[in-house]
């Protein structure tokens, strides 16, 4: 019988939080981070557009089993919305579909805003990942195929105007929950407005849980290549990573022993005792000398390991 192959690579855990530019898809920021940290697996908690830039929340090693934990956080848009054409990848991407000589006042735009705010009913855009009969709507799109895309529910926060610098454009800045496209926001403002338009600029400022000042810019990284010894240059990219733990800072925590900590490990329960331990959650996570162990579920005086970490 073979051995079971060992994985390649170091087995590092924790997030960076990647500035992507503008012209760098999110699958290739992952391998290149995943590469310069010589990673055993690396992935990334919500696709950015390739035109886009901002946060990209890139989780390496174990780190990769809180990613559900970000996708479902808060997001923070600033955008631009040029008006005068609507597009059919609803950015600068793709063809021009409609035109209109119609500008909306500032007035105008600011009087649609409460509209969408709430939770509302949006229908995604024909390029996005939506999968349509086991298919992306994306490369349906792009074989010329028109699908019809259900709409579906999705929770905006917050919606401001920040500012309508000519009669052609206007920038936002957005709150929403997940799921949201901000892309089809625009195409939808534009024709709610009579002129449409289409997202001409779009950063992501914010990505729950982590900040925009935890950001590290991709040129950062890519100079730390200079560093020849490779020891060295390791431990200045690990310095720039964030603690896995981060990523579940919105649940229930629980600290325990190195014995606790070892039951958890062989994937047993632990009792849960004092005065201040939770009663029952359907989701925690349990730390050892600061240490990320599992994520599990409280009830009937245990903790149960649902998740396990090295």
């Amino acid at each position: 019988m073979s051995k079971p192959r060992k994985p390649k690579g170091r087995p590092i855990s924790g997030w960076l939080i990647l500035d992507k530019p503008v012209d760098f898809g999110s699958t290739e920021a992952v391998s290149k981070i995943k590469w310069l940290y010589k990673a055993q697996k690396a992935g990334h908690a919500g696709t950015l557009d390739p035109l886009a830039s901002g946060m990209l929340p890139i989780a390496l090693g174990d780190a990769t089993k809180t990613v559900p934990y970000v996708m479902d956080g808060r997001k923070i848009y600033e955008f631009t919305v040029s008006w005068g054409e609507e597009r059919a990848t609803d950015d600068l991407e793709g063809e021009v579909t409609q035109t209109s000589d119609k500008r909306p006042t500032e007035q105008q735009v600011r009087d649609i805003l409460p509209k969408y705010i709430g939770t509302i009913s949006q229908v995604p855009p024909q390029f996005s990942a939506i999968k349509i009969a086991g298919e992306r709507a994306y490369d349906l799109a792009r074989e010329g195929e028109a699908v019809e895309i259900p709409s579906r529910e999705v929770e905006i926060f917050r919606l401001t105007l920040l500012a309508c610098p000519d009669a052609n454009t206007a920038h936002f800045e957005v709150e929403c929950g997940k799921g949201t496209y901000v892309r089809a926001l625009a195409r939808d403002f534009g024709r709610e407005l009579g002129c449409y338009g289409h997202i001409s600029g779009l950063r992501r400022t914010f990505v729950a849980p982590f900040s925009e000042d935890a950001m590290v810019p991709l040129a950062n990284l890519v100079a730390l290549e200079a560093i020849e010894d490779m020891d060295e240059r390791l431990a200045a990219l690990d310095a720039l990573l964030i603690d896995t733990c981060e990523a579940l800072s919105a649940l229930p925590h629980l600290v325990i022993n190195e014995d606790q900590a070892h039951r958890l490990k062989m994937g047993n329960p632990i009792l849960v005792r004092g005065r201040d331990a939770p009663i029952a959650e359907s989701e925690a996570y349990a730390t050892a000398r600061g240490r990320l162990i599992a994520i599990g579920e409280i009830g009937q005086g245990e903790f149960r390991p649902k998740r396990v970490f090295a």
